[in-house]
């Protein structure tokens, strides 16, 4: 019985670590603040806006946490690349980010770059949809002045009106230039 408990504690610390969704940071000196990353939206080829995100990610150890440090750019470079080649969304809601699917790819391409052994995983900070025609956007409105909206004509009318009767004032204190 003691035997393979021992088998088994052995055969869990040899396996490489899961990534979890749930990844919590690790403890100080060990999490590496990643350049924000911003992800296309799209369904069916079509982009509808795009996902900025905030992440850290979490390394085994502080030796591992400055291997990520000297290949940053090259780690940021892939995940640019990585967010542009398939969606990010999830299967149902398009402008929903899979953090599930986003953590193992970015994961997966990190341990590219720097080896199995020195990253934990990806926690995400912050993740915002833009859609990329926001609902006060010019897009869909009418050409035509709405019925009673002033025109801009109207409008200019209206301003030298009331600059015309707006009393004069007098500035008691001197501009500094004369």
């Amino acid at each position: 019985m003691r035997a393979l408990s021992l088998l088994l504690m052995l055969l869990a610390l040899a396996a490489p670590p899961a990534v979890a969704a749930t990844v919590k940071e690790g403890p100080p000196g060990t999490n590496v603040e990643m350049p924000y990353l911003i992800a296309p939206m799209s369904k069916d080829a079509k982009l509808l806006g795009y996902a900025y995100i905030s992440s850290k990610m979490v390394t085994t150890s502080a030796s591992a946490a400055i291997a990520v440090r000297d290949k940053l750019a090259f780690i940021q470079d892939a995940f640019v690349r990585d967010v542009n080649r398939e969606p990010i969304g999830k299967a149902d809601d398009p402008t929903a980010v899979d953090r599930d699917l986003l953590n193992d790819r970015l994961v997966g391409v990190a341990r590219r770059i720097v080896g199995n052994d020195k990253v934990v995983g990806m926690v995400f900070i912050a993740v915002q949809y833009a859609p990329l025609h926001p609902s006060g956007s010019t897009v869909n409105q009418p050409t035509q002045p709405q019925a009673g909206a002033a025109t801009p004509a109207a409008q200019d009318q209206n301003k030298s009106q009331t600059d015309a009767a707006a009393p004069a004032t007098s500035n008691p204190r001197p501009s500094a230039t004369h």
